[in-house]
């Protein structure tokens, strides 16, 4: 199930085809996509909670709502309709995400004419629900759209530019959203957001429609049949499966600590926003911009390889920092680090999980894989804090660091193994 047949070959690309394919619209259009799927996440988490306690909703009723996230873990039982079904104009994958994309716009209005109070605690919970309903099926079309309508050997930096424009939209919806209502309102706010998100519809528009290949499914039992199968009768599947679930959980593990690791130390709420934005949020899209380039230059295999390696190792940063205290260039050096190698990981770990869905059924096989890839960030790091306490910080971090270990060891197997049939696809 390798990600490219010929994966280890070295150059994938020549400089010029690199640099070619980096300018192409293409590449624009995979961060403009990224940008509309980052975009409405955080208005149905974070952001929606500090509207509530705005509001003197009690801590217990915000907790609930952290349910309305469910339709993006959840998205792949009803994927295979965007695989089944095209919208009378625009095609298959255009006409789904113009649709989408407007429904969204709406529903935002609509969340933005609710109040937060107990009274209309109802209409904030459908209206949150049905954003993120529209959210999650706008994300099984652009990363379907995405598959389709990059080579193989654009996928990695395609994927990478898409991860850094969806880390813009969150940054814009999260912080910038926070900072509007708070010399605005809320209301205003999800306004906004609602005109932005109408806006790309725009890059829709323009996006050329990928093509429909042979063998795509004709009856709706095939959209739910015929992906799966294609999967699990393919060699090492279910390997590929495990490495899903392993290649980033001694990352995923140490992250989900980091905050209660810096506050322990002594670094102040400012230190750590501070140099969280400064270094984090530009190193992890140094990192994703870098890692795809770098993959179309030495092919998935390696690039997996190397930035997995690259993640293990950061992970050892953090325990460095448990000995060293308080220390902001030591913080600022850790978090860019981190931040930089998560995000090479990230371009290859994207790139290679598009590869392996068959263009035929993209949005269903792409739905299910994404929502694996989720589950280490909601399952496995929920232990995390009792190991953190049980065997203290730098035994923790080394324990995350050797976590990396499984998934490094598969790389070679779920990469030499057979093609998905039909990738072909056009430039």
């Amino acid at each position: 199930m390798t990600t490219d047949a010929n994966a280890a070959r070295t150059p994938t690309l020549t400089w010029r085809e690199t640099l070619l394919a980096m300018l192409s619209g293409r590449m624009l259009i995979a961060l403009l996509m990224g940008f509309a799927s980052g975009l409405p996440l955080l208005l149905t988490g974070s952001v929606l909670q500090a509207w509530l306690k705005d509001g003197g909703i009690n801590l217990t009723d915000i907790g609930l709502f952290a349910l309305v996230g469910l339709p993006y873990t959840l998205k792949f039982l009803w994927a295979p309709l965007f695989d089944r079904y095209a919208l009378p104009r625009f095609g298959r994958r255009r006409g789904w995400l113009i649709a989408m994309q407007l429904a969204l716009a709406a529903a935002l209005a609509a969340l933005s004419l609710a109040r937060p109070t107990p009274d209309h605690l109802l209409w904030i919970s459908v209206a949150s629900l049905i954003v993120a309903f529209f959210s999650a099926s706008q994300d099984i079309v652009i990363d379907a759209y995405r598959r389709e309508s990059l080579s193989d050997d654009e996928l990695g930096l395609g994927s990478a530019l898409y991860v850094n424009g969806y880390r813009i939209g969150m940054l814009l919806a999260g912080g910038g959203g926070l900072i509007i209502a708070d010399h605005t309102s809320f209301a205003f706010m999800y306004q906004l957001m609602a005109a932005c998100m109408a806006a790309c519809v725009i890059v829709t528009f323009c996006a050329p429609e990928p093509p429909l290949l042979a063998g795509h499914p004709t009856t709706l039992q095939q959209a739910f049949i015929l992906p799966l199968r294609d999967y699990i009768e393919r060699e090492g599947a279910w390997l590929a499966l495990a490495f899903i679930l392993l290649y980033k959980i001694g990352d995923t593990m140490a992250s989900a600590m980091t905050t209660p690791f810096y506050l322990e130390l002594g670094y102040s709420k400012t230190e750590i926003g501070a140099v969280v934005k400064l270094f984090g949020f530009w190193a992890t899209i140094a990192g994703g911009t870098i890692g795809g380039i770098i993959i179309m230059r030495i092919g998935m295999r390696r690039a997996l390889w190397a930035f997995g390696l690259g993640q293990m190792l950061s992970t050892l940063g953090f325990v460095a920092l448990a000995y060293i205290g308080h220390d902001n260039v030591a913080l600022a050096a850790v978090i860019a680090l981190e931040n930089f190698t998560g995000g090479l990981g990230t371009a290859a770990f994207v790139g290679f999980m598009g590869a392996l869905t068959n263009r035929r059924f993209t949005a269903t096989q792409y739905a299910l894989l994404s929502s694996l890839m989720g589950v280490p960030r909601v399952l496995l790091s929920a232990p995390t804090g009792w190991l953190a306490l049980t065997l203290g910080w730098p035994v923790f971090f080394a324990l995350c660091t050797l976590l990396a270990i499984p998934g490094l060891m598969l790389i070679r197997s779920v990469t030499r193994l057979s093609e998905p049939p039909l990738q072909s696809a056009p430039k």
